[in-house]
């Protein structure tokens, strides 16, 4: 059979495992493993090893599974890392967003770009690399709930480190129009939950406003916002050059005449340096437990602060040498390498000392919104560089 056919059945199996991957309703937060056991299922056809590792509730799953080397080389493993969850869908979707719909040389679908189009590329290959005489191994990394604060990455990791998988070239599948990606500030998620005292608003001085500290604590936040615009490193690659803070929702009280005795304001940082993450938390702990607290325990010692973290997500820092990003280039013959504002679970790989690149068929213009899509192009490309990765893994 001709390469061309070849990759033609490849692509068109591409398509096939994309719509069935669309089809499995894996929002944040919920159950995964429909989805994690038809990638596994795939993946052990072929002589795969796998191992997953979930949340408490088993509920949720990552998996890591293997095609192992058959020479012995100095070559190191290759990851493809991938998220299986998606957003939520809104109502104002043309076609049902859980069913494929391919029109104009796109497939249309929550998750289409972001991420399972480049989780059903590598599936596809898979047998191919499967076929091959490697030389290195290869490995497939399927994670839950990146889209809120890489929840289950974390997990993930501390069993890599378990069984001494720390090295290798990682790349992580994020839609990047298949450049490459070698940097990104961090994502610190959080909630912070006051209690008071309810009662009549009438007599205000008779319980403790829920609502009204936590906007002093808002307003604390605020003005640290400030100060890290003037913390902005020399030669900063991002834009905005600094760490930001932004105040996501507040909710609280259930009348105008009731004085709240719970409240939650929901904030998050985009840490360009770990020491602004650092910086905020010490600042706004110390705030909340010598100034806000001793203050409404004055009048109801049963009042509480407590900040949640929801997650925190560390930074993907540009380095001067990367093998992995001479790896794709070296493939591609694309030197350009481009940072972006987005989080990825790119970090957390580089900082168990895993080579890691963020390079992936797609448009994060399309991700997250209606009508979502990925296009065939796009498949394309990313199913040639596995090709490449594969004439690469063979003994030279």
């Amino acid at each position: 059979m001709s390469t061309e056919n070849n990759l033609d059945i490849i692509f068109k199996n591409s398509l096939k495992i994309l719509s069935d991957l669309i089809a499995f309703k894996t929002i944040s937060g919920e159950d995964n493993n429909n989805l994690i056991n038809y990638c596994d299922s795939l993946l052990k056809n072929i002589g795969a090893e796998s191992f997953k590792t979930y949340d408490e509730e088993k509920k949720r799953v990552n998996l890591f599974a293997t095609l192992k080397a058959k020479q012995t080389s100095k070559k190191k493993s290759v990851i493809f890392s991938g998220h299986t969850d998606v957003v939520p869908v809104s109502k104002n979707w043309s076609t049902d967003p859980f069913i494929a719909t391919i029109k104009d040389n796109k497939i249309f679908g929550r998750g289409a770009c972001d991420m399972k189009g480049f989780i059903a590329c590598t599936l596809a290959y898979a047998p191919i690399f499967a076929k091959t005489n490697l030389d290195r191994d290869i490995h497939f990394s399927f994670t839950f709930d990146e889209e809120t604060a890489c929840q289950g990455a974390p997990i993930l990791i501390e069993e890599l480190k378990k069984k001494k998988i720390t090295s290798g070239i990682c790349i992580v599948g994020e839609p990047t129009n298949m450049k490459i990606v070698d940097g990104h500030k961090g994502c610190y998620e959080y909630t912070t939950h006051f209690e008071g005292l309810a009662g009549h608003g009438s007599k205000p001085d008779k319980g403790v406003n829920a609502v009204e500290f936590a906007v002093k604590y808002i307003n604390k936040l605020i003005e640290l916002r400030e100060i890290l615009k003037s913390k902005a490193p020399k030669n900063c690659v991002f834009d905005p050059p600094y760490t930001t803070l932004q105040i996501g929702g507040i909710s609280g009280g259930i009348a105008r005449n009731v004085i709240a005795d719970k409240c939650r304001v929901d904030w998050e940082l985009r840490p360009v340096v770990k020491n602004d993450g650092e910086f905020v938390n010490s600042q706004m702990d110390e705030f909340a437990n010598k100034k806000l607290l001793p203050e409404m325990r004055k009048i109801f010692p049963e009042s509480k602060i407590r900040k949640e973290i929801i997650g925190e997500i560390i930074g993907f820092n540009r380095l001067e040498n990367s093998e992995a990003c001479d790896f794709i280039s070296n493939l591609t013959g694309d030197n350009s390498k481009e940072v972006v504002s987005f989080g990825t679970e790119a970090g957390l790989f580089q900082e168990i000392g895993i080579s890691t690149v963020v390079c992936g068929p797609g448009s994060i213009e399309q991700a997250h919104k209606v009508n979502e899509f990925i296009s065939f192009e796009e498949i394309k490309k990313c199913l040639s560089l596995l090709k490449d990765i594969n004439n690469n893994s063979k003994p030279n």
